[in-house]
């Protein structure tokens, strides 16, 4: 409803006051600056400048000489990093552990590179030190992945997976879920 009463404000009287603000008369034009005025052709003054700007500059070619740009193709810098990554490919090592089947509709692995897990081989690294944290030391796990060793601290210092832990009620007759 106000779109309407604000669109009949808007579009009253329009034409009217269209040909009101035509019919104004135009600010005059400021003058122009003297140094932006181009030269006419036919003065003395505007033949010097085209002569000066037609001739060489002997200083500023030997400055434009004495610049050497290198440029380099970035394709060949792809090239070089492929190579550089293709060489660490090389240190790979068979997968230790697979979820059976095939999971999440992907490709099955055969081969990871060294210092990286699978999400398989993860859950299974950590649940096994987490049932037999004596069995399973941070530096076995580190040897048996190819992992550094202070990543695999770490993994199992801040990523813990499925720790369930029941917290008693505050009242005895709160609502518990009976295990059956």
């Amino acid at each position: 409803m106000g779109a309407r009463v604000t669109r009949m404000f808007r579009n009253f009287n329009l034409e009217n006051r269209v040909h009101r603000e035509i019919s104004k008369e135009k600010p005059a034009v400021a003058p122009r600056h003297a140094g932006s005025v181009p030269p006419s052709a036919g003065s003395a003054e505007g033949a010097e400048i085209a002569d000066s700007m037609n001739q060489k500059n002997a200083p500023l070619l030997a400055l434009l000489r004495s610049v050497y740009v290198e440029s380099k193709d970035p394709a060949a810098a792809a090239e070089a990093s492929k190579e550089a990554t293709a060489g660490t490919e090389a240190e790979r090592r068979p997968l230790r552990f697979s979820l059976p089947g095939d999971p999440y509709g992907l490709v099955e692995l055969t081969d990871v590179p060294k210092g990286k897990l699978t999400i398989a081989e993860a859950l299974k690294a950590l649940s096994s030190h987490q049932r037999q944290p004596e069995t399973w030391t941070p530096e076995k796990i580190a040897q048996d992945y190819s992992l550094d060793l202070k990543d695999t601290k770490a993994l199992l210092r801040f990523f813990i997976p499925f720790q369930v832990q029941i917290i008693p009620p505050k009242s005895t007759n709160a609502k518990q879920i009976k295990a059956s």
